[in-house]
């Protein structure tokens, strides 16, 4: 990985002044997830790992073992181009009876100059796509900007496989850049969604996406999981002492490759993420795409 001193200045700033600077940072007790707990979240990380994938292949339903596992997959819409928008699908898994949203993430090499240079900035929210959503809810420019070029395409399909396959559930998932865009998506299809909608958003290895306002709101609005992997140094940036905050649930996988439910938004045990890798010297981009539970994430 290629970066620049500045780069690397920044984020052990993010590290080092993460305990003084947070409003959210939380002690409540860790749980060890058991085996079955833990095998409940594989068929969503190959949904993550299918996001990878080419729309071609995704809308077919045709991308090796990230399609095999899920088989019965009803696809309904694909799009992206892969670099100025992210790939990303929506189908229908009749297993749990939900409409499923993917978003291709990115490699840590990539991912990281995107949280940590200083040419980013907490933006407000378009009010084209969250009408009546306070100006102090704010996400970082780029995310916000990524999710932005397919919200309306992504909510369309949403509201297809709703009517086609009469549900009112969605979950949304993503890995790295796709962790952040599914977050933000979730308060997006909150918005637009039929009252009773139940969403549940399962991410992998995010970056804090925004700032502590627009992490209660969006916890508020849906079953929030964060999933990351040993020392994996993605999830420490963009730093709080930048107003950032990470949204609720967060399990973690340590190196004994036990699952620690970390409950809050920035539990400060040493077995959560915070507290397992405090600074960006301590961490490993190698951990980025896993694995989690035997599964690297990519197409």
């Amino acid at each position: 990985m290629v970066a620049t001193f500045g780069t690397i200045a920044l984020a052990l700033l993010a590290g080092v002044t993460q305990i003084s600077a947070s409003p959210i940072l939380e002690s409540r007790s860790i749980s060890t997830l058991s085996a079955s707990q833990v095998a409940s979240y594989k068929r969503y990380t190959y949904f993550a790992g299918a996001a990878y994938c080419k729309p071609t292949n995704t809308l077919a339903w045709n991308c090796g073992s990230n399609c095999n596992f899920n088989t019965g997959f009803k696809p309904i819409a694909s799009g992206g181009d892969g670099s100025i928008v992210q790939y990303w699908y929506v189908g229908y898994d009749p297993t749990t009876a939900n409409v499923i949203v993917g978003f291709q993430g990115t490699d840590a090499s990539k991912i990281l100059p995107v949280v940590t240079d200083l040419d980013f900035f907490l933006d407000e929210l378009d009010a084209t796509l969250f009408p009546g959503v306070s100006t102090s809810i704010k996400t970082h420019n780029g995310f916000g900007n990524a999710h932005a070029k397919s919200a309306n395409a992504v909510l369309a399909a949403v509201k297809k496989g709703f009517s086609t396959y009469g549900t009112t559930k969605v979950t949304v998932v993503g890995h790295s850049l796709g962790a952040a865009i599914a977050i933000i998506s979730t308060g997006h299809l909150s918005l637009h969604l039929p009252a009773g909608t139940t969403i549940r958003t399962i991410s992998y290895s995010s970056p804090r996406v925004g700032n502590v306002e627009f992490a209660n709101w969006v916890n508020a609005r849906a079953d929030m999981v964060r999933i990351n992997n040993q020392d994996d140094i993605i999830p420490i940036v963009p730093g709080r002492f930048l107003g950032f905050a990470h949204t609720e649930g967060e399990i973690h996988i340590v190196d004994s490759n036990a699952w620690i439910s970390c409950p809050g938004q920035d539990n400060t045990d040493s077995q959560c993420t915070i507290g397992y890798v405090p600074n960006i010297l301590a961490g490993d981009t190698g951990d980025h795409s896993g694995p989690f539970d035997g599964v690297n994430i990519g197409c």
